[in-house]
């Protein structure tokens, strides 16, 4: 249960995250926005990491043995808050989620299936169905707001 709760406040966190982000990215530019936006996260994880005492355990043989490819997390980071930045203004938080939810559902099928072998027929259809529910939304929304204007 408590994976499941942690798992929706992360979800919850990334949609306010993102539009604070965007703010700031809008007041002050992209670049710098996404700049600062890491140096704080630097500065709120190197406290995190200071008072859980992980920095005792801290050796560069560890470091050593990670894969390369296991570093670059941040560097996709940068692109998911610069992207971010730029379309959270232009569209709705209902469907920016929905569609980052999509790429997250089609890329972690995709990782699964390299990883593991694994495609997931059920997996598939699920999220062709939500794509097309997105769709559907998007096209009733659009005559709707259509029809107002009327």
């Amino acid at each position: 249960m408590l994976i499941i709760i942690l798992s929706v406040l992360a979800g919850a966190s990334t949609v306010i995250a993102r539009n604070i982000n965007s703010s700031l990215a809008e007041k002050i530019g992209l670049v710098q926005g996404t700049f600062y936006n890491y140096v704080t996260g630097l500065a709120g994880g190197i406290l995190v990491f200071l008072i859980s005492r992980e920095f005792m355990n801290f050796s560069t043989d560890t470091l050593k043995s990670v894969p390369f490819w296991a570093y670059l997390g941040g560097l996709v980071g940068v692109l998911v808050v610069s992207s971010s930045n730029i379309v959270t203004p232009k569209v709705p938080a209902f469907y920016l989620t929905l569609l980052m939810f999509i790429g997250q559902l089609f890329s972690g099928m995709a990782v699964d299936y390299f990883k593991d072998g694994v495609l997931s027929k059920g997996k598939l259809i699920g999220g062709i169905l939500i794509l097309a529910g997105l769709t559907y939304n998007l096209f009733v929304d659009k005559k709707s707001s259509e029809e107002e204007l009327v």
